[in-house]
């Protein structure tokens, strides 16, 4: 199987561990690599013996897919271009700035005959792949998702930092269509929202509870689910899970059956690019489509506007 050569656009705290797994996996051949900070790029280049192109589209011209890792106000218009030039894209959460530039990138990808998969990198988490066929018609999903305050992405709102995360997630689990949305947050040490709950409700009568915060006193990123035969409980940075299955007639003294998980050593973004791989060879629907990033966004912008942001260009 010959390697499918693929870039890496933007470098910095993400994109460096793009290009490493890219330079190290049999199906990649990492061919080249472009930042806006050129010592950045040579310094990446360097370490994994690929090229700097100073120009993106030098770069896609030799290159059959690349990761986009650059600012998301930057994802719009460089995705775009790299699918005009017929290349697939892996573009890092969130998947734009606004939801109809999403849309429009999944209308083009469309056309042109080409991939964009998001980086919605928990949906690899080894745990949450370790239990996720037991997963059926929840009717409780809860997420928390903080972190202590470290500087980082304060240009966005959290719930597009960290709870989008969550939202695609508990989208993921098919609970049907958004009926309400409520939610509230508040900006702590920045100015923008650096703390958010939000209280979603489904068709299906599924409820999902989430929290993210930037300014909290600890890590912690976990997921409980509540279905009609189990209760699932999970910490994605442990990779562990407990799950407690529900008697099917509790009422009569059944005994519940506790079990635990514990998920694999993999690297998440590993088992991501190895996906994205996966589909580019195949034409496949990736695991996290073009759609789905945009839903998760759309559902986002929901969460910002109930909150009362309708200044970050908002829109459904």
């Amino acid at each position: 199987m010959k390697p499918l050569r693929v870039g890496v656009i933007g470098v910095g705290h993400l994109g460096q561990h793009h290009a490493r797994l890219y330079a190290s996996l049999p199906g990649s051949t990492l061919v080249g690599i472009t930042d806006a900070d050129p010592r950045r790029a040579k310094e990446i280049a360097e370490r994994h013996g690929t090229a700097v192109y100073d120009d993106v589209g030098a770069l896609l011209q030799q290159v059959e897919a690349v990761s986009i890792a650059a600012p998301t106000s930057v994802h719009h218009a460089v995705a775009r271009r790299c699918l005009e030039a017929g290349v697939h894209v892996l573009v890092e959460k969130p998947v734009t700035t606004t939801p109809a530039e999403a849309r429009d990138l999944v209308a083009l990808a469309q056309a042109r005959k080409t991939i964009v998969q998001v980086g919605h990198i928990e949906r690899f988490n080894p745990v949450l792949l370790a239990v996720r066929p037991l997963i059926r018609d929840p009717l409780l999903i809860e997420c928390r998702r903080v972190s202590p305050f470290t500087g980082r992405s304060t240009d966005v709102d959290v719930v597009l930092d960290l709870m989008i995360h969550d939202l695609d997630m508990a989208l993921s689990f098919q609970p049907g269509t958004v009926t309400d949305v409520r939610a509230v947050g508040a900006a702590v040490v920045s100015d923008k929202v650096d703390v958010a709950h939000a209280w979603l409700t489904f068709s299906s009568g599924c409820i999902a509870v989430l929290t993210a915060s930037r300014v909290a006193g600890g890590r912690a990123r976990e997921l409980t689910l509540v279905q009609r035969d189990a209760a699932i409980s999970l910490d994605y940075q442990s990779r562990q899970a407990v799950i407690r299955r529900i008697p099917a007639r509790p009422q009569a003294g059944g005994e519940s059956q506790t079990e635990q998980v514990q998920g694999g050593e993999e690297e998440p973004l590993k088992l991501e690019l190895e996906s994205f791989l996966q589909a580019v060879r195949t034409g496949a629907k990736p695991v996290v489509s073009g759609e789905d990033g945009e839903a998760a966004l759309s559902l986002a912008y929901r969460v910002l506007e109930e909150i009362g942001v309708r200044d970050r260009g908002v829109e459904g």
